[in-house]
């Protein structure tokens, strides 16, 4: 029941996400996009109808094989937050729920024992994420969810485990995935909107919102 009232609730948004995206691009068949973390590519390409344009750039190579086998294009990438292309090699970047993630390395999620340390860190590499972004195309659409929505939506736990010091966090996450309908590991760092604004200042930053609530921030320069 609550997995399904997710799904239906996700399905809502992804619809409502492109929708935004697609009445501040004009796509065409030669409209080249770049899928930053796109996973399998299959947002992006239930967005746009024109699939051998799409270029899918992840660390995870089994969903680039899923994403290959699917006629996408795929560009293999790691961890450090870089993206190996040219400027304007693409006509536009798009990434979506994807720069909450690019934190700090797998390895060392658990070895910071603060928030404040952590998100430091992770702000440090959000921050060469989204100059990469800029600096690699003039047109891009970048969205990750909004840091005070109602419920969390990497764990479906309410708001305030963003709150809570990082070792409690750790223990309530540990239980949650034990019991709960959601799993997730503690990679994320949620945005507000005068952070989204600092990473991305020569774009606009929309709200999107979900029962009047933002729910997530899009930025974008088109």
């Amino acid at each position: 029941m609550i997995k399904s009232l997710f799904a239906k609730y996700s399905l809502y948004s992804r619809r409502k996400r492109s929708r935004i995206f697609n009445s501040y691009f004009k796509i065409g068949p030669e409209t080249t996009i770049l899928d930053l973390g796109g996973g399998n590519g299959n947002l992006i390409a239930s967005m746009v109808p024109y699939k051998g344009n799409i270029y899918v750039a992840d660390f995870d190579r089994k969903d680039l094989a899923e994403a290959a086998s699917k006629g996408l294009n795929i560009i293999q990438m790691d961890e450090s937050g870089r993206i190996p292309i040219r400027k304007n090699q693409f006509d536009i970047i798009f990434s979506n729920s994807v720069l909450e993630h690019v934190t700090v390395d797998k390895k060392d999620i658990y070895n910071y024992k603060t928030n404040s340390d952590f998100y430091k860190a992770a702000f440090k590499r959000q921050k060469l994420f989204a100059d990469e972004i800029r600096a690699k195309s003039d047109k891009y659409f970048v969205q990750t969810p909004y840091k005070y929505f109602p419920i969390e939506s990497h764990s479906w736990l309410p708001f305030f485990i963003v709150m809570v010091p990082r070792s409690l966090q750790r223990a309530i996450i540990n239980i949650s995935n034990r019991y709960w309908v959601k799993r997730t590991h503690l990679d994320w760092n949620l945005l507000t909107f005068k952070q989204m604004q600092a990473l991305f200042p020569d774009a606009i930053i929309v709200k999107e919102k979900y029962l009047f609530l933002v729910k997530s921030l899009i930025a974008i320069k088109a």
